[in-house]
């Protein structure tokens, strides 16, 4: 078993365009990763406990199949948010989600976004499309002089999680589903 640290060191923005960023990461010669492709993702609890600490039990289907995900309780250094991150792909999901189950959890919120991904230096870009709008994001130990690079300053940098959000977009919008998928 490692011990090995494993750190997320994340931007999120909201992005009016995202062809002109894909157009601009072109540009910067930045290597497409994988095409835009849905993301599926469960959030699994128990009684609250894992929320209320700030951490997330995540169970996300793509095209590549399917991974859990654990994310620690986050911090902020200079407008990026700092976090634990543990993830291991996932044989038999359903298996899993039983595993869970019987061990007190239950999927409590669901999520849905289309994400493409780009690698320029060592940052990882994801150009994300959600129900509740576009977002941009930079993973990595400089993601912050990237995302100056391509004129986005820490500071405006959004700090809540896709889940946050939509609950605030849920308290505007009352009529809005209770997941955020796409209909």
């Amino acid at each position: 078993m490692s011990g090995e640290e494993r750190v997320e060191r994340e931007l999120k923005f909201r992005c009016s365009d995202l062809n002109d960023l894909r157009d601009r990461l072109h540009e910067a010669e930045a290597e497409r990763i994988s095409a835009s492709t849905l993301e599926d993702n469960l959030v699994f609890d128990r009684d609250g406990d894992l929320g209320s600490r700030g951490t997330l039990l995540r169970l996300r289907f793509d095209d590549n199949g399917a991974r859990l995900t654990y994310k620690g309780p986050a911090t902020f250094e200079d407008g990026v948010k700092i976090r634990e991150e543990r993830e291991t792909a996932i044989s038999d999901p359903e298996e899993l989600r039983a595993v869970l189950e019987h061990l007190g959890f239950e999927a409590v919120q669901r999520y849905q976004k289309y994400r493409e991904e780009w690698r320029l230096g060592g940052v990882i870009v994801c150009l994300d499309r959600t129900p509740i709008g576009d977002f941009v994001e930079f993973e990595g130990d400089a993601a912050a002089k990237l995302a100056k690079r391509f004129g986005l300053e820490t500071d405006a940098a959004e700090r809540l999680s896709y889940l946050e959000l939509y609950q605030v977009h849920r308290r505007k919008n009352p009529e809005a589903p209770r997941e955020m998928v796409f209909s």
